[in-house]
C-alpha cells in the first residue's frame, strides 16, 4: 500500500483549457511532458554538473537532422511536492541538489493576477557534498506547445522587453484565430513565449533541438537565432530554449533562476458572435506589458502563491487530514484552469468552463454546479461568470423551452446550446429540464448566502422565477429524462433528482426572503416541505432510500441533499441522512463508492458530497482513503479523473475537469456553516 501520495499526474503549466501541461510520468524525465488531452506538449530540461550531463526533465529523441546526442543520463528525483499552486520536483546527482519549482499564480482574490496567461519555472541549486562544482542549467520547450498537429507549419521570433528582459516566441504561420470548436484539440494560433532576465551567463534564444547536443558537448547554445523558414513542426522540431552558467557553486553559495511561460492567444473567445481577449487585457494596454509585469513581479507573485499554499494546507488538514489536502492540492489548479477567465462588454465577469474529454461543451450549466464549492470559498465572482453566459443565452430568447439549458456553446464559441442537437434543432429528449433548473437556483442562492445579499438574484429574477414555477410543476416526480450523470442514460422517477428540485424550491424561498418577498417565500418554503415529507414516503425502502421511486431493491447516493444544510434550508429529516450513511459503508469497494446500484463506477465530486453530507468522520475518511489510493494505484496515468471504476481504481473517462472544485465542499462546510 502506498504511503507517499502518487498523482497518476502532474499539473506544471495549467493556465487555461487551452495552455496546459502535465507530467504524466512517476519521474519528470520519464517521459514527455504532455498538454491534458495527452498530446505531446514537450519540454526538456539538462543540468551540467562539472561538465557531465544529467537529465532532468522531459526525454531525449533523436535531434532534428543530427546524430543522436552524447550519453546524458536521467537525473535521480528524489522528492515531489505538489501544492495548491505549485508543483515542486527535486533531483541530486553529482554532489548537487535541484530544485524545479513549477507555479501558476492563481489566486482567486486577485483576478489581475489569476487571468495572466503566465506560469512560472524556478530552478534552485545547491551543494550536497559540501564540495564545489561547476553547474549550467538548460531547459526548452518545443512548437507542440502552439499547434493542434504536428504538421502544422510554425515560425519562430525573439525580441527584447526593454534592456533587461530578453523574451522568444513561436506560432502557427497561418493564424486561424478561433477557427474551430471541439474536445480533444489544441490551439493553433497565437504564440507561445519563453522569456527570462537578462544576466551574465544568461541565454535565451530559438533554434531547433539540436541546440539539446550543443549545450550538452559546449555548455552553452549562445549564438544568433537561426532564421527559420516556415515549416512543420515534425519537421524541424523547432525549440524555445534558454540556459545559464551559473559558475561555481559552493556549499555558502547556492544558485537560483527562473523563467516565464506566457501564450498569446490574442482572441480567447467567442461570446454571441463576437470576439473576446482575454480579461488580462482589461489591465495591460499589450500582451509584452503583461509579460514584463509577470516578470518584474516574480518575488512578490511567489510570496504570495507561498502563502496561499500554506493557509489552504492548514485549512485543509484541519478539516479532512493529510489525504484530504493531498486531492485539494491536485484539483486546485485543474478545476480552475479548465476555465478561461474574459469580460462582457460591460465589464462584467465571464468564467467559462469547458468539459475536457467529455464533449466540448462550454459554460456547462451541471458542470458548474458540482464545482462550486472552490469557488464559493474564494472568490463569488467567478460563480456568477459561470451563471452569466446561461442567463444572457436564456433572457436572448434564443432558447426554446421554459426550463434551463445545459451550456452555451461548444469550447471555444459560446453562441449558444449545441448538447442535444440533430439536423441543427435542440431535441427535447436529449434535455436536462429538472437538473439545469435545479442547478440555476441553488448557485444562485449559494451565491446571495455567501455574498449576504440577494442582489445577482435580484438581477436575474424573471429567470428564477419561471425556472422556480417548472420545478414546482414537475420536480417531484421528474419523467423519463437526463440528469447530469448523462452517461448512465435516461432514467425515470429518479429520487435523487428529486432531491435537487425540493432543494433548489426551498432555495428560492431563501432568495425570496432575502429580497423581501416574504408571501412568496412562505409558499415556496412550505412546498418545499410538503414535497420532502412525499419524497421520504416515495423513497424510503427498510435501510435505505431508492434510486427510483418505483424500481425496489436498488440505491443511489444522495448527494444532492448536501446543499439542505449547507443553504441552511432543513427541510429533509436527518433520519434520512444517518440512515443513508450506514448504507453507503456497506456499499464501499476498494476504491471507492459506487454512484448506484446499475454500476460499479463511481464520480469522485459525488462522493465527497455524500461524504460531507453524512457528518460521519469514518465514513469522510473511509471515502477519502479510497479515492487518494485510486489515484496512487491505478493505470489510468491522466490529469485527476471525476469518473472511475470502484474496483479496478481505472479511468472510465473524463480528465481535467472543473468539477474536481466539488471536492472543497467539506472545507466549504467547515468554514461556512
Amino acid at each position: 500500500m502506498n504511503t507517499q501520495f502518487r498523482a497518476p499526474a502532474v499539473p506544471l503549466v495549467t493556465v487555461d483549457p487551452y495552455f496546459n501541461v502535465w507530467s504524466m510520468a512517476d519521474q519528470l524525465n520519464g517521459d514527455y511532458t504532455r498538454h491534458w488531452t495527452g498530446a505531446k506538449n514537450s519540454m526538456t530540461g539538462i543540468i551540467l554538473v562539472d561538465g557531465n550531463p544529467f537529465l532532468f526533465a522531459g526525454k531525449l529523441p533523436p535531434s532534428a537532422g543530427q546524430s543522436e546526442y552524447p550519453d546524458c543520463p536521467p537525473m535521480k528525483q528524489t522528492n515531489l511536492e505538489i501544492k495548491p499552486l505549485s508543483s515542486i520536483y527535486t533531483f541530486s546527482e553529482g554532489g548537487i541538489e535541484l530544485t524545479a519549482d513549477f507555479t501558476t499564480p492563481l489566486l482567486m482574490d486577485n483576478l489581475d493576477l489569476l487571468a495572466r496567461p503566465a506560469s512560472y519555472i524556478t530552478f534552485k541549486a545547491a551543494s550536497a557534498d559540501g564540495k564545489s562544482h561547476s553547474l549550467s542549467i538548460y531547459f526548452d520547450i518545443t512548437a507542440e506547445w502552439c499547434v493542434n498537429t504536428t504538421s502544422q507549419e510554425v515560425q519562430t521570433g525573439s525580441r527584447s522587453l526593454g534592456s533587461d528582459i530578453t523574451c522568444v516566441s513561436a506560432g502557427t504561420t497561418e493564424q486561424n484565430i478561433l477557427n474551430r470548436t471541439g474536445d480533444d484539440l489544441r490551439i493553433d494560433w497565437g504564440f507561445v513565449n519563453l522569456a527570462a532576465r537578462k544576466a551574465p551567463g544568461s541565454v535565451v534564444r530559438t533554434g531547433d533541438s539540436g541546440l539539446r547536443k550543443t549545450f550538452i558537448t559546449t555548455g552553452s547554445i549562445a549564438g544568433e537565432d537561426l532564421p527559420h523558414p516556415s515549416a512543420p513542426v515534425r519537421e524541424a522540431w523547432p525549440v524555445l530554449a534558454s540556459s545559464t552558467d551559473f559558475g561555481t557553486v559552493t556549499p555558502e553559495k547556492p544558485v537560483s533562476s527562473y523563467l516565464v511561460l506566457a501564450y498569446e492567444d490574442i482572441y480567447s473567445v467567442e461570446y454571441f458572435n463576437q470576439k473576446l481577449p482575454g480579461y488580462w487585457t482589461r489591465t495591460f494596454s499589450s500582451f509584452d506589458d503583461m509579460l514584463r509585469s509577470s516578470i518584474l513581479e516574480y518575488c512578490d507573485v511567489m510570496e504570495k502563491c507561498s502563502h496561499f499554499n500554506d493557509t489552504l494546507k492548514k485549512d485543509a488538514l484541519a478539516a479532512g487530514g493529510e489525504r484530504y489536502y493531498d486531492l485539494l492540492s491536485l484539483a486546485y489548479r485543474q478545476a480552475i484552469a479548465a476555465h478561461k477567465l474574459a469580460a462582457d462588454q460591460e465589464g462584467n465577469i465571464l468564467f467559462f468552463s469547458k468539459e475536457n474529454f467529455s464533449n466540448g461543451c462550454m459554460a456547462t450549466v451541471d458542470v458548474s454546479y458540482p464545482s462550486i464549492p472552490l469557488f464559493l470559498l474564494y472568490n463569488t465572482e467567478l460563480v456568477k461568470g459561470m451563471m452569466r453566459p446561461i442567463f444572457q443565452y436564456t433572457a436572448a430568447e434564443a432558447w426554446p423551452f421554459d426550463f434551463a439549458p445545459h451550456d452555451a456553446g461548444c469550447y471555444p464559441k459560446a453562441n449558444g446550446q449545441v448538447y442535444g442537437m440533430e439536423d441543427g434543432k435542440l431535441l427535447l429528449k436529449y434535455q436536462m429540464p429538472v437538473e439545469e433548473c435545479g442547478n440555476m437556483l441553488i448557485m444562485s442562492a449559494a451565491v446571495s448566502i455567501q455574498d449576504g445579499n440577494a442582489d445577482f438574484a435580484s438581477q436575474n429574477w424573471a429567470l428564477l422565477s419561471k425556472w422556480a414555477e417548472y420545478l414546482k410543476e414537475n420536480g417531484l416526480d421528474p419523467e423519463n429524462q437526463l440528469c447530469t450523470d448523462d452517461f448512465a442514460g435516461h432514467l425515470a422517477h429518479n429520487a435523487n433528482l428529486s432531491i435537487k428540485a425540493i432543494v433548489a424550491i426551498a432555495a428560492f424561498s431563501k432568495m425570496s426572503r432575502m429580497l423581501g418577498k416574504i408571501d412568496l417565500a412562505d409558499e415556496y418554503l412550505h412546498l418545499a416541505k410538503e414535497m420532502a415529507a412525499q419524497w421520504e414516503q416515495k423513497s424510503v425502502e427498510e435501510d435505505h432510500y431508492k434510486l427510483t421511486f418505483t424500481a425496489a431493491g436498488t440505491w443511489s447516493m444522495k448527494y444532492n441533499m448536501v446543499w439542505d444544510e449547507l443553504l441552511g434550508l432543513n427541510v429533509f429529516s436527518k433520519d434520512i441522512i444517518e440512515k443513508e450513511a450506514s448504507y453507503y459503508k456497506k456499499q464501499m469497494n476498494q476504491y471507492g463508492l459506487p454512484l448506484d446500484s446499475r454500476n460499479t463506477y463511481t464520480k469522485t465530486d459525488w462522493m465527497v458530497w455524500v461524504a460531507t453530507l453524512c457528518n460521519s468522520k469514518e465514513l469522510f475518511e473511509e471515502i477519502i482513503h479510497s479515492i487518494w489510493c485510486s489515484l496512487c494505484e491505478t493505470n489510468s496515468r491522466v490529469p485527476f479523473t471525476d469518473w472511475y471504476d470502484t474496483v479496478t481504481g481505472r479511468q472510465i473517462g473524463f480528465q481535467n475537469r472543473s468539477v474536481l472544485g466539488g471536492i472543497f465542499i467539506k472545507l466549504l462546510r467547515d468554514m461556512t456553516v
